[in-house]
């Protein structure tokens, strides 16, 4: 008994303790809300150009179904995307910084199609694809992937020769000094690019949909807004934005449970 109420006054502590650092964040979404609730009303905006979110959650909910199987094939793409954009640019990253003819070859091939829109591809590949489910995670890699690789390449090329001379002194191998020294200290550079390519994954998915799809969240909020119904619009925009929140806090927790002791990811003091 004395156990099991410990473990409680614990839960309870580390909920107060949330609850004191994000107060102010809980604040201003409440805030947030309860001011586009009311302004309807009292700016008299119409309906049909925007709806109060009491609206939008009882419409979501009568139509709750499709957006939940629609949420599930948005998701479906933007992870299968931004898995096998790690997948290939970690591995690729680590190449190109190891490597001077990657480096003065591949690299400057990667900087330049990442100043190309990739949202420019989409038309093209679903040309060639179709409208099924290739062509968008196609996408999703596209937007995930140089990121990725170029926070990769910067991460694993940053070791300060002072380091490197402090392990070779050590005599430390090539393996333990990867696993020890140059690994550890390029996790949060390349936390950075998986950040951002978390953040930006959703927003191909959702675009790809837009120029060619039958279904998904995409297709859903491009239907409902020509059908000028925007709380329908605006209840696919929240699911997308699930969606996005989801992924981008499975990362931010892989991050705190690789480098703990990283600045960027210890605990603010209470």
């Amino acid at each position: 008994m004395a156990m099991a109420s410990s473990e409680h006054e614990t839960m309870l502590e580390r909920i107060w303790r949330w609850v004191k650092q994000s107060w102010m964040s809980i604040a201003f979404f409440v805030g947030f809300f309860l001011f586009w609730e009311f302004s309807i009303s009292l700016f008299n905006i119409p309906l049909y150009i925007l709806t109060p979110p009491s609206m939008i959650v009882t419409k979501a909910w009568a139509d709750l179904p499709r957006l939940v199987s629609y949420t599930y094939i948005t998701a479906l793409e933007t992870i299968l995307g931004y898995v096998v954009a790690i997948v290939i640019a970690m591995p690729l990253g680590l190449a190109i910084a190891f490597s001077s003819i990657l480096r003065r070859t591949v690299y400057p091939f990667f900087v330049m199609i990442e100043m190309v829109p990739k949202i420019a591809f989409a038309p093209l590949f679903i040309s060639w694809l179709g409208f099924g489910l290739l062509p968008k995670v196609i996408i999703v890699f596209l937007v995930c992937f140089f990121p990725i690789v170029l926070n990769a390449i910067l991460a694993f090329s940053s070791l300060s020769e002072e380091l490197q001379r402090f392990s070779r002194s050590t005599g430390a191998g090539v393996w333990r000094t990867f696993t020890k020294v140059r690994l550890p200290a390029a996790l949060p550079q390349c936390f950075v690019g998986l950040k951002y390519a978390g953040l930006n994954a959703t927003v191909g998915a959702a675009i790809a949909e837009f120029i060619g799809s039958d279904q998904g969240l995409g297709f859903y909020i491009q239907i409902t807004t020509g059908n000028m119904r925007p709380e329908l619009a605006f209840a696919g925009i929240f699911f997308l934005t699930g969606i996005g929140l989801v992924l981008f806090g499975i990362i931010t927790l892989a991050e705190k449970l690789l480098i703990p002791w990283h600045i960027s990811v210890r605990q603010a003091p209470a």
